[in-house]
């Protein structure tokens, strides 16, 4: 098993005090602020909780996750939301799907950075935007060795050829956005 893979309980996911350490609703924000936003691919989308967020901005949503369990808690929020089983490196959607895919804190989680990342620029018709944890020792989320540094993340898009790269720090996470 991938020592990388939240597995903590599906409940956790939507504690009151994670969903504040996430900042979900300014995370949702910023991620519309930059182009007309009006679908969003959340990869990684757990139970849902991103996708929620968007969904409550009146955005076209799909999802997709790797744990079926999680999937069926999404859909008991989002009913009317098309959630599939999917890995990062392998989206099942045409080029240019969704004017934004999202992934929020499992990007440390994928197998392969490069093809989760060109997969995630193939289906994106404006933006991708990835929630992480800072890159420092932390009581919560990934031990550091899981942890993401911007310079690694910076690299990863210039050789996946995205013509900008910026990098928003939160409270608890940073927010990066990458520019087709």
């Amino acid at each position: 098993m991938n020592d990388r893979v939240y597995n903590h309980g599906i409940d956790r996911l939507r504690s009151p005090e994670r969903i504040e350490r996430l900042e979900v609703n300014k995370v949702v924000e910023l991620c519309l602020n930059h182009k007309a936003i009006n679908s969003v691919l959340d990869i990684g989308t757990g139970s849902g909780l991103f996708a929620e967020g968007f969904f409550k901005q009146n955005k076209k949503v799909a999802g997709i996750d790797l744990n079926p369990e999680m999937l069926a808690a999404a859909k008991k929020h989002l009913p009317e939301v098309q959630f599939e089983i999917s890995r990062a490196e392998s989206l099942p959607f045409d080029d240019n799907s969704f004017d934004l895919v999202f992934m929020g804190v499992i990007f440390h989680e994928v197998d392969d950075y490069m093809e989760a990342m060109q997969e995630a620029k193939r289906v994106a018709a404006k933006q991708v935007s990835i929630l992480e944890f800072k890159y420092v020792e932390e009581e919560f989320g990934p031990p550091l060795k899981h942890r993401l540094r911007e310079e690694f993340l910076r690299n990863l898009s210039e050789k996946v050829g995205f013509a900008e790269m910026q990098t928003v720090p939160l409270k608890n996470l940073v927010l990066y956005h990458f520019m087709k």
